[in-house]
């Protein structure tokens, strides 16, 4: 019985792979080390921007808690900071599981 859920798991993760690559391929460009390095700037970009808005709210709170706006602020830089590192771990999860070309030996 445990080959047989052995077999079926290795069929499920080779149609999954298969499937991902036929759907995603197609729709993102070849990634090279540029590609890769001006995605994580973004994301690093939006982790300060977010860190140095609270920390900013920290400063003027003076150990009150932050009014109404700034929370809205401070959410708005979280979301924008969350989308895009969800959206950098599926592209690296995407490149893992290699549903995504990659320019080999190229840095544009």
């Amino acid at each position: 019985m445990e080959t047989q859920i052995n077999r079926l798991l290795l069929a499920f993760e080779q149609q999954m792979r298969r499937i991902n690559r036929d759907k995603l391929n197609p729709l993102v460009k070849e990634l090279s080390l540029d590609d890769l390095e001006s995605m994580q700037e973004m994301v690093a970009d939006a982790r300060g921007k977010y860190l140095e808005a609270f920390l900013g709210i920290a400063d003027a709170a003076s150990g009150t808690l932050p009014n109404d706006t700034q929370i809205k602020i401070l959410h708005q830089h979280r979301v924008r900071y969350e989308e895009l590192l969800e959206g950098a771990k599926a592209l690296e999860a995407a490149l893992q599981r290699g549903y995504l070309d990659i320019a080999i030996g190229s840095n544009s």
